[in-house]
């Protein structure tokens, strides 16, 4: 039984991982330097944790929104700030092992969707503490863990 369980957790991720890659390979959809947001972020001023939107900027809403709708009920919930700065919530059906697989899978969407800057995703666990820290470099097109 414990297999089996074992088994979906990893057949969800890479499902998860295929269809991001696929989504963002065939969406096509670019963002311009005109998407930044001419005023500050909701975060830091008196708003509830509900209040927040899934981006501060329309394509980072939308982005942030399209990565918990296809996620197959991984992410919890998502963030994206500046266009530059992905956060997710994971579920606890995600397992230790399959964190490093999702934020890979999760800045290569992000990239293609935000190209040619330096990008960031932070996963959290679903206590909303932070676990892993993902950053890519376009100079050098690497990504690193923290």
């Amino acid at each position: 039984m414990i297999l089996f369980q074992q088994s979906r957790k990893i057949l969800a991720t890479f499902l998860l991982i295929g269809v991001l890659m696929i989504t963002t390979a065939c969406g096509g959809g670019t963002v311009s330097q005109v998407d930044r947001p001419t005023t500050p972020s909701a975060i830091g001023r008196d708003v509830t944790y509900a209040e927040l939107e899934r981006g501060n900027t329309p394509s980072g809403q939308t982005f942030g929104n399209w990565v918990v709708q296809t996620s197959q009920g991984l992410v919890q919930d998502a963030y994206v700030r500046d266009n530059n700065k992905l956060g997710v919530v994971i579920s606890p059906k995600v397992s230790p092992n399959e964190v490093r697989p999702l934020a890979k899978s999760l800045v290569q969407g992000f990239r293609k969707n935000f190209p040619n800057q330096d990008l960031k995703v932070l996963v959290y666990a679903p206590d909303k503490k932070l676990i892993l820290t993902t950053e890519y470099d376009v100079q050098t097109n690497q990504v690193k863990y923290s």
